[in-house]
């Protein structure tokens, strides 16, 4: 295959949805890319990426808010008529059978019933589904299921195949062996499809699958790396090329260099640093991870340990960062010497560092505790704070927000929440209320 055809051109598109309260949601800023006839593209990023977001304007599912995005030369204004979409969650009709789900974009285009059961059986036999023909959803395994998905789309003979993260509701065996499927259907002359787009949170698939990974940062998304990955196929996971290459992936994920300057956590406030979606109790257990370790861990290698995927331990390492308890270098996690004796200190102690650093680092859970010692008996509405969050937040991310900090707040017992009449009441034995009390009755 050659790679000199463009088959889709994205040019400066934005996205941005409007939230229940009339605001701009912004999820895609300005992306520029092209997907090239021969080549396996794979858009990586952490949730809130918009990397699926970007696939679902490829496949024309939905229209950007700025910018343009051409397939062959003409301009989309709906469905993508040369791309296939294979979904996470398979999205078969439990009521027909696989050869009736294979056909069904072929129903849709109206091509005769003989050619499209020629087209159907053709497909599930290439992905090894031959003698399930007759087959219902639920007699198949989880890894049949999403072969089904594979042979609806490939039936369509697509220019472009979009895949969104195939391989993350099966299990890790089941997925490492449709990925080494795919490879060599990929190497083979029958393989129908020009291209593949593929949206994924591991590193090691898109390094295992593509010729060049798209690197996504958040909120909103847009590229701030592309990697070409130019090692053969089949790709050996072991070697020393493979694992440098994760690293580096790793590392522009984890890395400060490629995102905005954020202010400062002790300055920030709670809109500029949100609170990372990790628990007190997860937190712990990432630290104690990097303790046992040495003080000094390789993520993936966590990961990989744990049978977790990177973008799951993320959040974690971000709290720990935030907090002041670990730092993140070159790819790699290290404890600060506060992180350390958190991990090794007593219940009662650990818990009086995690209060300190989080009402001197966490801005919500300081701009809290401030709320309460401020006010007539140290007891506040959360919805007070709610209201607040919703100036820069999403409700449904300034509802997690601040359940992330009642969350926090509580573990550190610095306040109290009362769920049946909404109320956050500081701990009067708190250093932060004492010292704002009295700067208030001074």
């Amino acid at each position: 295959m050659t790679t000199s055809d463009v088959l889709l051109d994205v040019q400066g598109v934005s996205k941005s949805f409007t939230g229940t309260a009339g605001d701009e949601l912004r999820v895609l800023d300005r992306i520029d890319l092209q997907l090239r006839e021969g080549e396996v593209v794979a858009l990586l990023g952490r949730s809130g990426s918009g990397k699926s977001t970007l696939l679902r304007i490829i496949a024309g599912l939905i229209g950007p808010t700025a910018g343009t995005v051409r397939y062959r030369g003409a301009a989309l204004n709906g469905a993508n008529p040369g791309a296939a979409l294979v979904f996470q969650s398979f999205a078969l009709m439990p009521w027909l059978t696989v050869q009736d789900n294979v056909e069904l974009g072929l129903a849709a285009r109206n091509v005769a019933p003989a050619e499209r059961s020629r087209r159907a059986l053709a497909a599930i036999d290439m992905i090894g589904l031959d003698g399930f023909e007759s087959a219902y959803p639920k007699e198949l395994s989880g890894g049949m299921r999403q072969r089904v998905g594979f042979a609806r789309a490939l039936v369509l003979e697509p220019d472009l195949l979009l895949m969104d993260e195939p391989f993350s509701a099966l299990d890790v065996l089941t997925a490492e062996n449709l990925r080494t499927e795919l490879v060599r259907l990929w190497a083979g002359d029958a393989f129908p499809s020009k291209a593949v787009c593929l949206v994924t949170h591991n590193i090691e698939e898109a390094v295992l699958l593509a010729d060049r990974v798209l690197v996504l940062g958040a909120n909103p998304g847009r590229i701030i790396a592309e990697i070409a990955i130019e090692q053969p196929r089949p790709r050996d996971k072991r070697a020393a090329s493979f694992d440098a290459l994760v690293d580096q992936i790793y590392g522009l994920l984890t890395g400060r260099d490629t995102e905005p300057v954020a202010p400062a956590p002790d300055t920030a406030t709670p809109t500029a640093r949100p609170l990372p979606d990790a628990s007190p109790g997860g937190l712990a257990g990432l630290v104690e991870l990097v303790y046992a370790a040495g003080r000094r861990a390789d993520l993936p290698d966590i990961a990989d340990e744990l049978n977790f995927e990177l973008d799951d331990l993320f959040p974690l390492v971000d709290a720990a960062e935030l907090l002041g308890l670990a730092t993140v270098e070159a790819g790699d996690v290290e404890l600060t010497e506060i992180g350390a004796r958190f991990t090794t200190a007593d219940i009662q102690e650990s818990k009086r560092i995690f209060a300190e650093q989080a009402r001197h680092r966490a801005p919500l859970v300081r701009t809290i505790c401030k709320g309460l010692a401020g006010s007539r008996d140290g007891s506040l509405k959360a919805s007070f704070f709610l209201d607040l969050l919703r100036r820069g937040f999403s409700p449904a991310d300034a509802r997690r927000q601040l359940d992330l900090a009642i969350d926090w707040g509580r573990y550190a017992e610095l306040y109290d929440y009362d769920k049946d009449n909404d109320q956050i009441t500081a701990d009067p034995a708190a250093e932060v209320y004492q010292a704002v009390r009295g700067a208030w009755t001074a």
